[in-house]
């Protein structure tokens, strides 16, 4: 092997191990470990999301549902690809300080929440969503905003 190709794979592996270090630091600094989970103390890692989670607890889901439930997908691939989705545009609106106070729902995920609203609650809105055009054009949380 050749002085110079060594030279270059040194230099190679150690950006690469200090990519890594930083990438794990952060990792763990920003508690990513816990939003693998289903527990709702997760989304309240960032402050933001305090209300949101105060709201959760005093609400009627708050004995039946976790933010899991409503807020990704309940196929495993799909929960993980929203998970990882959403953990990149939070991190990256947090480290860049470009997020919209207060937080809005994006329009992918407001599709998951419709979804997962009309899972459980089929039986009871059946009658209201009788017709294509009604299941298209209502959202459960217009009338049931606070309901989380």
């Amino acid at each position: 092997m050749s002085r110079e190709l060594l030279s270059y794979l040194i230099i190679s592996a150690i950006f690469v191990a200090i990519l890594a270090g930083l990438g794990l630091y952060t990792f763990n600094y920003g508690e990513g470990l816990s939003y693998m989970s289903n527990d709702p103390k997760a989304c309240r890692n960032c402050h933001i999301m305090n209300e949101q989670y105060d709201s959760w607890q005093k609400g009627p889901h708050h004995a039946v549902a976790t933010c899991n439930d409503c807020h990704v997908p309940h196929d495993l691939i799909g929960k993980y690809i929203a998970k990882a989705e959403n953990g990149y545009h939070h991190s990256k609106g947090f480290t860049l300080q470009d997020f919209h106070e207060p937080i809005m729902i994006k329009e992918k995920n407001s599709r998951i929440l419709q979804n997962n609203c009309l899972g459980c609650h089929n039986n009871f809105v059946h009658e209201i969503l009788k017709s294509k055009k009604a299941a298209n054009e209502m959202s459960c949380v217009h009338c049931h905003r606070g309901v989380g």
